[in-house]
């Protein structure tokens, strides 16, 4: 037979009877490690909710495996031992190169140290320098070497000195100046002759205004054989071989930068013109050697 419980007096504090069916231990807020009791008609565990304390799904960026990310590679993505196991080694990721520095330029000289400069090159050079190279050496821009240059010349033509600068040969070098060429002369001939012969200078003219020329084409303007002459221009170098003539294959001479240093000239171009040193009748001459 079932008891009944006897219905509560007005006014008496009665206890709540307990829930039918309720756990002695109440349940934890949601969260807590205990596992909640099954629903009814339910005997399985139900799934676990957020923050319970079965493992959740692996999320971007946690310890379990994840996809490979954009840029590393899949060698990387793959977990520890997978790699190993396959044969396949992993690959190390590139080491980034570093910028080499831009070397720093060149401090600009003022203008009298770059005056010292110049003058000092100048006079132990033994042949005429281009202002491109005293630039590269000095490491000045090269608008700034011509100005300086035609300075020191001004200056040194302006205080009387027994030397001078000047252009010979595409470039610059220091000189004697005419007036004082037969002191210069005395001292260093010291009485010995180096003159060329008049068949030599003769060779040499030729060659210098009708350059590239070949031998043949020299003695026939010359009407000798000057072959000897040639060699001897040759070893004093006055001039050089420049190639060959495609027809013939003979060899061409020219005259080379000694040769203008000697005449002090420039370029070939500054040569004086030869008319005025023909004879009146070259005409008939040319005609008569015909």
């Amino acid at each position: 037979m079932e008891s009944v419980a006897p219905a509560p007096v007005p006014g008496e504090r009665t206890e709540p009877a307990a829930a039918p069916a309720a756990s002695a231990e109440p349940a934890g807020p949601p969260g807590d490690s205990a596992e909640p009791a099954a629903g009814p008609g339910e005997g399985a565990e139900p799934a676990a909710g957020p923050g319970d304390g079965a493992e959740p799904a692996a999320g971007p960026g946690d310890g379990a495996e994840s996809a490979a990310t954009p840029g590393e590679s899949l060698a990387d993505a793959a977990p520890a031992g997978e790699g190993a196991a396959a044969g396949v080694p992993s690959r190390q990721p590139a080491g980034r190169r570093r910028a080499t520095p831009a070397p720093e330029p060149a401090p600009e000289l003022d203008d009298a140290e770059l005056r010292g400069a110049l003058e000092a090159i100048l006079l132990v050079v033994d042949e005429p320098v281009s202002e491109l190279t005293l630039a590269q050496v000095l490491e000045q821009p090269a608008e700034r070497i011509g100005p300086m240059l035609d300075e020191i010349a001004a200056g040194y033509t302006a205080a009387g000195h027994g030397f001078e600068l000047r252009r010979a040969a595409g470039g610059w070098r220091l000189y004697t100046r005419p007036e004082y060429a037969s002191y210069v002369e005395r001292f260093v001939l010291d009485g010995q002759s180096v003159r060329l012969t008049q068949a030599a200078l003769e060779t040499l003219a030729v060659v210098a205004y009708k350059q590239p020329v070949t031998r043949s084409r020299i003695s026939a303007i010359r009407g000798v054989n000057c072959d000897g002459v040639i060699r001897t221009l040759v070893s004093r170098g006055l001039v050089e071989e420049c190639g060959t003539e495609p027809d013939s294959g003979a060899f061409l001479y020219r005259t080379t930068t000694m040769f203008l240093e000697k005449l002090g000239l420039n370029s070939v171009d500054d040569l004086p013109p030869l008319a005025p040193f023909l004879p009146d009748d070259v005409e008939d001459l040319a005609d008569a050697t015909r």
